[in-house]
């Protein structure tokens, strides 16, 4: 029978099915971090149950920790005690913590591929929404609840019921000035913040398969954004090429048994979805929100829409332009704003650094515009470094700073104040999210450069020039 890439994988990793369409699924991966995992280990401890398989749980510290002298005992009283609890965790029960002053420390999803832990063919989980990130490399990953950390913790599965089968194909050409950080945000315009509820997303088309592993982490980053369990991508040569050489990534004849197992997982020929959509690439420009969800979003020329969009309620719609103070029918351009945040699990990594550091050198940040580059791990600033864009982002203007979630969320020292407008790379721009009454606008790295130096929000597919 025709398989899909997504029943391959969960398919062989279904250890018994109970109560008619609950599953019992095992779990190659378990990242954890200090948001999520206290109250497990804390479930673990009452039971007097060890952390069944300790070598498949990596932590690590991201949202809580500062993104500046790291070195000093954190300030917040709140975000030192769970780091401080993950710390402690995380030795009294024997799982492999990269915490703050380890040189693999970072962001969740960002270490894990880069560490070569995240491969194809795999399942992972993580008490956290966005680790869809990881199914970029073609394994089904996807964030779990509190009570479910602590249930792989102790048995290394988690019950499931399977998902739903999407396919997002995107076909052609991307214009200058469009990443892939767009394209997702198309996409959620397109079919809204519940257009995925019930599916697993497979993104293909000739879009998809022209990017880079960074940018098909950032379309896997935010399916979650539409409602969907989770993304993922076919394994090809883009993958197995990033993969291969990475510290925890197979080695010699383990490599070659990997990787022929990896090339049988893409889709059949004759394998069906319970949903197909089908975009152009040529239709895409640059993308920003307006509105308090990721599926308030409009090209960049585009003007606010006069009404909700279909599926969203009118009190939602005009309460989310009440509290990002914009009108229908309004422009975004020329748009004052009065922060940048370069960063998270979305937009962080070497890539996304390249492409803000070409647009922004030899040029300023607008003296009203406090603006971050923040990266995703330590190996990221440390790459940064070594190539010069600290000088590039410092020079300009930017902090560049620690790695961590900083910004992205309001859990750390990075918040956004009240009623200032953020340019923001992250994934979610909810009220309140990067701090009390701010107002986020989602965009991509390109974008936010240019909004940075602009001081406000611009075109930048008009600076085709300096993208060349």
């Amino acid at each position: 029978m025709a398989k899909t890439l997504f029943d391959k994988i969960w398919d062989r990793h279904v250890v018994k099915t109970i109560e008619g369409d609950q599953q019992i699924l095992y779990i190659d991966r378990h990242f954890i971090h200090e948001v999520t995992s206290p109250q497990a280990f804390a479930g673990l401890r009452e039971r007097g149950l060890p952390v069944f398989r300790p070598a498949q749980t990596i932590a690590t510290a991201d949202h809580n920790v500062p993104t500046i002298n790291q070195h000093l005992p954190i300030e917040e009283p709140l975000s030192r005690k769970q780091v401080d609890a993950l710390t402690q965790n995380c030795a009294e029960f024997g799982v492999n913590l990269y915490g703050l002053g380890h040189k693999y420390q970072g962001i969740v999803h960002v270490i894990g591929p880069e560490l070569g832990i995240t491969l194809p063919g795999m399942t992972i989980v993580c008490g956290d929404s966005h680790t869809s990130t990881h199914g970029a490399f073609g394994g089904i990953a996807f964030g779990i609840g509190t009570s479910q950390v602590e249930q792989v913790m102790a048995t290394q599965c988690v019950l499931q019921r399977k998902p739903k089968k999407m396919r997002i194909s995107v076909d052609g050409e991307l214009a200058p000035g469009v990443v892939a950080k767009d394209i997702i945000l198309y996409i959620i315009a397109q079919l809204g913040v519940g257009g995925g509820t019930g599916y697993f997303v497979e993104y293909a088309g000739s879009a998809i398969r022209n990017l880079s592993m960074e940018g098909r982490m950032t379309i896997c980053n935010m399916s979650i954004e539409m409602g969907a369990r989770g993304g993922l991508i076919a394994p090809d040569e883009t993958t197995f090429a990033y993969v291969k050489g990475r510290e925890f990534a197979p080695k010699d004849a383990d490599w070659d048994k990997q990787l022929a197992y990896w090339k049988s997982l893409p889709t059949d020929t004759e394998a069906t979805f319970d949903k197909e959509y089908n975009f152009r690439a040529e239709d895409i420009q640059p993308m920003i929100t307006y509105g308090t969800n990721p599926g308030m979003g409009m090209g960049v020329a585009a003007q606010i829409p006069e009404q909700a969009k279909a599926g969203e309620s009118e009190a939602t719609f005009q309460k989310s332009l009440t509290y990002m103070d914009v009108q229908p029918g309004q422009s975004l351009l020329g748009q004052r704003i009065d922060y940048v945040f370069i960063g998270s699990c979305t937009n962080s990594r070497m890539e996304d650094l390249r492409m803000a550091a070409a647009l922004i050198e030899g040029q300023k940040v607008a003296s009203h515009v406090k603006a971050m580059i923040v990266p995703g791990s330590q190996q990221i600033a440390l790459q940064a470094q070594a190539e010069g864009l600290d000088k590039v982002f410092i020079a300009a203007g930017f902090e560049f700073r620690q790695a961590g979630c900083s910004a992205c969320l309001g859990m750390n020292e990075d918040k956004v104040p009240a009623g200032m407008y953020c340019v923001s790379t992250s994934n979610r721009n909810f009220e309140g999210r990067q701090g009390p009454g701010a107002r986020t606008i989602l965009a991509s790295p390109l974008t936010a450069a240019a909004a940075a130096i602009a001081g406000e929000i611009v075109d930048v597919s008009k600076q085709a020039g300096v993208l060349a």
